[in-house]
């Protein structure tokens, strides 16, 4: 594995190639299990947080589809892969993820399930969620990503796109009641989605704008500044 020289020579060329911002590494705790969710608008946002990290034990869960990708995979193999299939509910996978966070693992998800086309937040899937409820002594960590969309054009125009990335306070989510486990997840998966919309501008809110949720979360962090 290559993991230091790739993720040292990605660093650099996303600092000479963009004005990025790094905002709140602090709150990812260095050690135990957590797990990471954040928004998806890039094929830049995986190396982005993957650059960010100090610690090796990463796992980042990757749809099946991006297998063929060689370039994605190549990046990708740098942490643990767990291949998974967005549409089937795997046990094998499930269990591996619930045991690698046992083991003091950091787990990260796009909640999302895939890149969105719209350059917004889109309606979330309830993995991210069911994922923590199987752990849930496990922190969770949002991750907002801003400037990501469209930078791919830009770096192709030799410019440097102003691209934000920024860790949340960790939080845990709620129970979920077995006897309506539906409704616990989603109520779940729009808490970590309203977190991570928390911190972007809100031309990215998309699925989440307006929601009430958002800016309570808002006024508490001007209120506690």
């Amino acid at each position: 594995m290559l993991r230091w020289p790739v993720q040292k020579t990605l660093y650099i060329l996303f600092r000479i190639l963009t004005r990025l911002t790094i905002i709140g590494l602090d709150n990812l705790p260095l050690t135990g299990a957590c797990i990471m969710v954040t928004n998806h608008l890039s094929v830049l946002d995986a190396p982005l947080i993957f650059v960010c990290l100090q610690r090796k034990d990463l796992a980042v869960l990757v749809a099946k589809k991006h297998y063929k990708n060689l370039f994605f995979r190549f990046i990708a193999s740098q942490a643990k892969v767990i291949w998974i299939d967005r549409f089937i509910l795997e046990v094998k996978p499930l269990k591996e993820i619930s045991t690698y966070l046992k083991n003091g693992g950091i787990i990260g998800i796009a909640p999302e399930g895939t890149r969105s086309r719209t350059y917004q937040m889109i309606e979330a899937k309830t993995g991210a969620a069911y994922l923590a409820s199987l752990s849930p002594d496990a922190p969770i960590i949002p991750i907002a990503i801003s400037g990501s969309d469209g930078a791919v054009p830009k770096l192709l125009r030799l410019a440097r796109p102003k691209i934000s990335i920024q860790f949340g306070t960790p939080f845990r989510l709620p129970g979920v009641d077995r006897q309506d486990r539906h409704a616990g997840l989603q109520r779940n998966t729009i808490e970590i989605m309203c977190r991570i919309a928390a911190m972007l501008p809100e031309k990215y809110h998309g699925f989440y704008a307006g929601h009430p949720r958002i800016k309570e979360l808002i006024s508490t962090a001007e209120t506690n500044i």
